[in-house]
């Protein structure tokens, strides 16, 4: 029971920061924290060798710190900096660059999707729902948290902490 927990707090924290994104535009700091101290505790609980421990910490600091430059750049919220990096933690090194990648893909095809709706006329019953409304408006940034946590689960299954889980090991 308790590694089925384990198995699913990920992909369940990746969809209420995706949710969260979409209908406020923010990610919360407690989610992010969440998913950080849900690593932590999973990782200790499966045995996680201290080297890959560290490792993963690495990746996720290295990801940290230039999600904050294009953050102060102004290309990326602070959520979405942050999201990222709780993301990777979870991930490592090895799976990093597919994880980016996968971002990317998909924060490219949202952001085209998002782009084509805003040149539609808005339905007036839509603009009645206020996320919908501001997610309508050309002045609104791009919710690009669906985007990180599409591709934090395209990427969680190959990760060493769910092949752990998933074996029973």
């Amino acid at each position: 029971m308790m590694a089925t927990v384990a198995l699913f707090f990920f992909p369940f924290a990746m969809a209420l920061a995706a949710s969260s994104d979409l209908l406020t535009m923010r990610i919360s700091n407690k989610l992010v924290l969440a998913l950080a101290l849900g690593f932590v505790i999973i990782a200790l609980a499966i045995g996680m060798p201290l080297e890959q421990f560290a490792m993963h910490v690495a990746a996720a600091s290295v990801v940290l710190v230039v999600a904050f430059v294009l953050f102060a750049l102004g290309w990326v919220g602070g959520g979405d900096a942050k999201l990222s990096a709780a993301t990777t933690l979870w991930l490592g090194f090895a799976l990093t660059l597919p994880y980016l990648v996968y971002a990317a893909l998909a924060g490219g095809v949202l952001t085209l999707v998002i782009l084509i709706l805003r040149r539609m006329p808005l339905i007036p019953l839509l603009a009645r729902i206020s996320w919908f409304a501001r997610l309508h408006d050309r002045k609104a940034g791009v919710p690009y948290g669906i985007a990180l946590a599409i591709a934090g689960l395209m990427t969680y299954s190959n990760s060493a902490i769910f092949q752990t889980l998933a074996s029973g090991s």
